[in-house]
């Protein structure tokens, strides 16, 4: 996901994504543990995001 379509999108649904995220990220984390991931770059990916979406967030604030 890229921060400019984050910039898009309100606080509360950014909170709502981030939310899921982490979610995701727990779920990856067990599934890695157990073996089950195929794809390990996913989980950097998410981390990624949440930190993209916390950096909009952040920023949303600010100006506010």
């Amino acid at each position: 996901m890229k921060a400019k379509e984050l910039r898009q999108k309100t606080i509360e649904d950014l909170r709502k994504l981030e939310r899921e995220l982490r979610e995701r990220l727990r779920g990856l984390r067990f599934d890695l543990a157990s073996g089950k991931v195929k794809n390990v770059r996913e989980l950097r990916e998410v981390k990624k995001d949440i930190a993209r979406i916390l950096t909009v967030i952040r920023e949303k604030e600010k100006q506010q």
